[in-house]
């Protein structure tokens, strides 16, 4: 994608730091006059620089477009010895521009020429070459010569004779300029496994609003409030920005998918004051919170961008995509051209440098795993997230998050994990001497200390319970009799062994998981089943049923060649652990509250849970449920979704059967 404008809105605010270099020996009036206006050109005090010439307005206004117009970081400024009668020291081979003489070093060139007054041959006049070092804005050094012919005024002092030609010798007219052409590359793409595009290039539509075009306001907002449009506009906040806006400042709306824009097109079109621009863009297809999108830049997302980006370029705005944005990006191209007008194509060449693509991102997802997982959620209308990974290796199949819109909460959320946690305790127990067979009571409710734990639904088992059933059926006050049989850190230390608490090096954002040694008895108690100050991701969660599937914990990961150390765990599960774990885990699909998944091959393991949250009476409730089948772990999270194993069960088996 190749621009050709002036950059004065783009660069605004780049700043100059620069240096001029040492000239030795005596200086003379006129050299000091053109030092001075080199250095604050270099500083980028365009006013100060304009001081030293015989033209201040001129200069001033010239060095500040310069600035903006090319992007430049930093300027060096080195003047060479002053010349009065041997001519333009310029001439010289091997200009640094290009490394075999650049265009200033042509026969003929009009410094150069015999008579000149500005090669120091008249009285009162002298020339100070100089080289120039340039740094662009993610556009590489451009280096060439120039000079500056100084003349003594009728007052005696010494000024720099302001023309084009001063800034670059190839502005041989006086209303000749430099323009930037900045080119950018194709942007690289986030690939699954397989090496397909989870975020090709694709057509999308740039609403926004033309303030003076707008006749009647109440019809625009109402068109934009359109279901269809799949996105929630704050009209008032939209209503704000443009009465603020100038008659003719397009005020941005939204961004709206080619699909998307045909369904709303005629009514959007209706409503007189809205304008639309079509584009390419890359747009996610599969695991979009993931993913991320590509928008048009903020002052944040530019910060994130650095210094190759520009305020017009669309950059990484979330996920994968503001990540590895510099990577994805590539370098831009640069061209410089000294010309009468910014019209691209016009003038001379007087500096390139090449874009450079991108390199793109390879993930681990799967993309019949990831279909799958997408299908499972399409028709849940909660906050919900489904992870999948490959136990044997850790590598994360498939991230599923609705709304697709929203935060990635498969991997980022902060949730109690419920019941599906007493996996981990499970280990604690078992570690501790509870066996499958020990006596483990499960009465309607338990009392700690004063506080009341109850079963959901506060369900009761038989006399003679065992630890078995109790797991099978997710049994809280089961769970909660055996507390006296771990120690305060065991819970920690247990979560430990599932990597827990540790910090991940995934190649994307992720919260890793915290189990606090308890702090009394209830919160003891409330950690036991999941509650309490016990907080896991989706992806935790995933990573726990991962773990008892291969016996060890293996650090999730999703973008191999940028995980620097997967983190590993202190100690790792008992092996007797681990089977007794897989054991338990297949009769919640068999015996408990994981029906949901009973029937579907390769027998699945799986565990429910319900988890607490808020302070209403009844509590809302988080519905969870994760397991296994085969080389393949899962977890599936229901946002204030109710029951794990009667609302979560159901999504976690159309997931699975997707994949039959």
């Amino acid at each position: 994608m190749r621009h050709s404008h002036p950059l004065a809105a783009v660069l605004a605010g780049a700043l100059l730091a620069g240096s001029v270099g040492a000239c030795s020996g005596q200086e003379d009036e006129a050299t000091r006059a053109a030092r001075g206006f080199l250095s604050a050109w270099a500083a980028g005090d365009a006013r100060k620089a304009g001081s030293f010439t015989d033209n201040p307005a001129a200069a001033q206004a010239e060095l500040a477009r310069l600035k903006q117009e090319l992007g430049i970081e930093k300027a060096r400024l080195t003047p060479d010895a002053r010349q009065d009668d041997k001519g333009d020291s310029q001439d010289g081979k091997g200009d640094p521009q290009d490394g075999k003489g650049g265009p200033q070093d042509r026969k003929g060139d009009p410094q150069d020429r015999k008579g000149d007054p500005r090669d120091g041959k008249g009285e009162g006049t002298a020339r100070v070459p100089f080289r120039a070092e340039l740094d662009l804005a993610g556009a590489g050094t451009w280096k060439y010569r120039s000079s500056a012919e100084v003349r003594k005024a009728a007052d005696g002092a010494w000024k720099v004779h302001f023309t084009p030609a001063v800034i670059h010798p190839e502005l041989k007219e006086p209303t000749s300029q430099l323009w930037a052409d900045r080119e950018l590359p194709p942007r690289a793409g986030i690939l699954a496994a397989d090496g397909s595009n989870l975020a090709p290039e694709t057509t999308v539509w740039a609403v926004s609003v033309w303030p003076a075009k707008v006749k009647d306001p109440d019809q625009v907002y109402r068109a934009l409030k359109d279901p269809d449009l799949g996105v929630d506009i704050d009209t008032e906040a939209l209503r704000s920005r443009v009465e603020k806006a100038g008659p003719d400042q397009a005020v941005p709306v939204v961004t709206l998918r080619d699909e998307t824009f045909r369904k709303v097109r005629d009514k959007l079109m209706a409503a007189r004051g809205l304008q639309f621009h079509d584009f390419e863009r890359a747009v996610a297809t599969h695991a979009k919170p993931l993913v991320g999108g590509v928008q048009p830049a903020t002052a944040e997302t530019l910060r994130n961008a650095g210094a190759g980006a520009v305020a017009t370029d669309a950059v990484g705005a979330g996920g994968l995509q503001y990540r590895y944005q510099r990577r994805l990006a590539g370098t831009a191209g640069i061209t410089v051209r000294a010309a009468g007008t910014p019209a691209y194509g016009d003038g001379r060449v007087v500096y390139r440098s090449k874009a450079e693509p991108g390199r793109p991102v390879r993930t681990t997802l799967d993309p019949r795993t990831q279909r799958a997982a997408d299908q499972a959620l399409a028709d849940t209308d909660k906050n919900a997230a489904l992870v999948a990974l490959r136990p044997s290796t850790g590598e994360v199949l498939a991230v599923a998050n609705t709304p697709d819109s929203g935060e990635n909460r498969a991997f980022t959320g902060r949730y109690p994990p419920g019941s599906t946690f007493k996996v981990v305790t499970a280990a604690a127990l078992l570690k501790s001497g509870v066996t499958p067979g020990t006596s483990a009571p499960c009465p309607r409710t338990a009392d700690v200390d004063g506080q009341k734990f109850e079963n959901q639904t506060e369900f009761e088992l038989p006399a003679g319970s065992t630890f078995r059933e109790d797991f099978a059926r997710s049994c809280n006050t089961g769970f909660i009799g055996l507390r006296d049989r771990l120690g305060d850190g065991a819970l920690t230390d247990a979560a430990g062994r599932f990597g827990i608490g540790g910090a991940w090096d995934v190649g994307a954002a992720t919260f890793d998981g915290s189990v606090p040694v308890p702090e009394g008895v209830n919160d003891k108690a409330a950690g036991m089943i999941g509650q309490g100050r016990v907080e896991a991701s989706p992806l935790v969660m995933a990573s726990v049923a991962a773990t008892v599937k291969d016996g060890a914990f293996r650090q999730p990961v999703l973008v191999p060649d940028a995980v620097g150390k997967r983190h590993r765990a202190a100690k790792q599960l008992d092996g007797d652990v681990a089977r007794e774990l897989r054991t338990l885990m297949n009769e919640v699909v068999t015996k408990g509250s994981g029906s949901a998944l009973r029937g579907i091959p390769g027998s699945p393991g799986a565990k429910t849970g319900t988890a607490e949250f808020g302070s209403d009476d009844p509590p809302h409730t988080h519905a969870w449920i994760i397991g296994f089948r085969g080389d393949l772990a899962f977890a599936v999270f229901l946002e204030d979704g109710g029951s794990g194993g009667r609302d979560a069960g159901p999504v976690a088996a159309e997931f699975l059967r997707g994949l039959d």
